[in-house]
């Protein structure tokens, strides 16, 4: 493609992405580096500061936890996620701003321009993707930079950036065609993000060995939840905790009476791990504004009486069911579930179904969609009570709206697939009863 044929909208760009790569996933560097290179983007720090976070679940909200805490604090802060639930601009934030279409049409106009340059890289969706956040956060003169890994951590594009802390937050089976069963050869490929002599934040204590020992075969310095850093919190929901931890010169630091930011506590403690390390000077009163204020899409997020929850394997369902409160006396327990054919779908049923009464199995179309009726199948086999199947999430939220009583709550889980779909369109609530 020459210059002139470029094309010109964002809609148009992300089309031709598309048509770029013979696969959509191709893991290794080689070829993202070259073009990186090209762009400039290996000959200076993106920010003063790099976080890059990786983990099978958690990495969205400690990064959003990271992100708001840094502002917060004034810093300037930018941020590079994936997948996005409505728009693709929400992959790229700076100061808590989406990208604009033509900031991101700009990016994507450099990566074109070094990628066709003698001889020509073929790259995938998200390599080219990755490239384009990298260069919009590195001309956005940040303090700090906080980027998500998408898949693994050893082999991902992002891993191109050398971290200046680097988070490993949970291990569990998840991507098995792209990073196998194994669970220490995940924690492997995960702590690919560490570099020798950093900081190493690892975000739990049911981590496989082999993360802290791929720390200390490179000389990184680890620093584990529950020995350098730790928090105390109420055993019910919404309680205030307590957070211990070092800074970067190695001095304690606890901060006490934090509000429940409706996220993992041990997202929130490992966040705040990362950023003492990075150098932000935590004050306990903007740590508490921070957490009182943030949000992720997607995530445990209440629309009246449906929670959406992106969770797509058993490790994220489980999560979910333990902070799902009971529906009022009287009420049904809806899960409105789609899942994608590469993922769990047993472990995620088996884990919710304790919590749930009546389930709507709905179809995810493309090629890696499961259909409505093999959803039902497990589900039925594992002893759950399928009320109905429906093409699309819509057309299952449609379905729903003649049955919801006031006193039920809905479930929409499964993966952002299902969870952008409702988000998009007005869910139907239940109106109440006149007394």
């Amino acid at each position: 493609m020459t210059l002139h044929a470029m094309p010109n909208t964002l809609a148009e760009w992300l089309h031709h992405l598309e048509t770029l790569h013979p696969v959509g996933i191709d893991m290794g560097l080689e070829r993202v580096s070259l073009v990186a290179k090209r762009m400039g983007l290996l000959e200076r720090p993106i920010a003063k500061q790099v976080i890059t976070v990786a983990g099978t679940n958690g990495k969205g909200s400690t990064l959003a936890m990271i992100d708001a805490i840094a502002r917060a604090h004034g810093w300037r802060a930018g941020t590079y996620t994936s997948p996005h639930l409505l728009r693709y601009n929400e992959r790229v934030t700076v100061d808590g701003r989406e990208a604009s279409d033509q900031r991101l049409v700009e990016g994507f106009q450099q990566v074109e321009n070094a990628r066709l340059q003698e001889p020509s890289i073929s790259l995938t969706y998200f390599e080219a993707g990755t490239l384009c956040a990298l260069w919009c956060l590195a001309n956005a003169t940040l303090d700090i930079a906080i980027l998500e890994v998408g898949l693994g951590g050893r082999l991902d594009a992002v891993n191109i950036i050398d971290a200046d802390v680097a988070i490993v937050t949970t291990i569990a089976l998840d991507h098995a065609n792209f990073l196998g069963n194994d669970l220490e050869q995940i924690g492997r490929e995960k702590a690919g993000i560490f570099r020798p002599l950093k900081p190493a934040v690892l975000g739990s204590q049911s981590l496989p060995p082999s993360v802290l020992e791929s720390a200390i075969a490179i000389a990184a310095h680890s620093y584990a939840l529950g020995t350098a850093f730790s928090h105390s919190a109420g055993e019910t929901v919404g309680n205030p905790w307590c957070w211990h931890g070092l800074t970067a010169d190695g001095s304690t630091l606890s901060l006490d009476g934090l509000p429940d930011p409706g996220l993992p506590i041990d997202n929130a403690a490992t966040a705040l791990q990362a950023l003492a390390l990075a150098g932000v000077t935590l004050q306990l009163n903007t740590v508490r504004k921070a957490l009182r204020t943030v949000t992720l899409s997607g995530r445990m997020q209440w629309v009246g009486q449906w929670c959406l929850d992106v969770g797509h394997n058993p490790h994220a369902a489980q999560y979910v069911a333990r902070r799902l409160p009971a529906p009022p006396k009287g009420g049904r327990q809806w899960a409105l579930i789609g899942m994608l054919n590469d993922k769990d779908a047993d472990g995620v049923i088996q884990a919710l179904s304790p919590s749930i009464t009546d389930w709507v199995c709905v179809t995810l179309e493309g090629g890696r969609g499961r259909s409505a009726d093999e959803l039902a199948k497990r589900v039925t086999s594992l002893g759950g009570h399928v009320y109905y199947c429906a093409d699309s999430p819509a057309a299952g939220a449609a379905k729903l709206a003649k049955q919801l009583a006031p006193e039920d709550r809905v479930l929409a889980t499964g993966s952002f697939f299902t969870v952008a779909e409702l988000l998009a369109m007005p869910l139907p609530q239940a109106t109440p009863r006149a007394r």
